[in-house]
């Protein structure tokens, strides 16, 4: 199956993009204690996941959208893994993992020697996920309200 699964770069204001995003966002509004309101999250706009600031990523599965994730790519600072999702019934063919390998890569082409992405604590197969990947806790790096946990690795 995941041989089934391809993954590219999509501007993130396609509508691919955009429906990936509000399945993402009405996921953890369930997930999240309290909710979640895109609004309130410290980020920047999505179209800073769009080269040459940043690169966003789609997972298809025979040609279908189930999964995505976008890195930033400030200057003067680590890359910025933000908005990884993998649709539920694509869970466990590998998509988050190839996501998260694509925006690495892309960090590492720019240039960048480190990588870093928070998220909350009720996300707890993300937090797996990246230290599976060689991400370790460190501290706080920034003021995000929906963050528990901040994560970084060298490339």
């Amino acid at each position: 199956m995941s041989a089934l699964i391809t993954i590219g770069p999509e501007p993130p204001d396609s509508p691919t993009a955009r429906a990936c995003l509000t399945a993402y966002f009405a996921e953890i509004a369930q997930r999240f204690d309290g909710g979640f309101d895109p609004q309130t999250a410290n980020a920047l706009g999505d179209l800073t996941m769009a080269p040459p600031t940043g690169l966003f990523l789609v997972a298809r599965l025979e040609g279908r959208p189930v999964g995505c994730g976008g890195v930033k790519l400030p200057p003067d600072q680590p890359a910025l893994i933000k908005r990884m999702w993998t649709a539920p019934d694509a869970r466990g063919l590998g998509v988050a993992r190839r996501l998260l390998e694509g925006l690495e890569a892309a960090a590492r082409d720019a240039g960048f020697a480190v990588i870093r992405l928070d998220t909350n604590r009720a996300l707890t197969e993300a937090h797996a996920l990246y230290r599976r990947a060689g991400y370790a806790e460190v501290a706080a790096f920034s003021d995000e309200p929906y963050a528990h946990h901040w994560f970084e690795k060298r490339l």
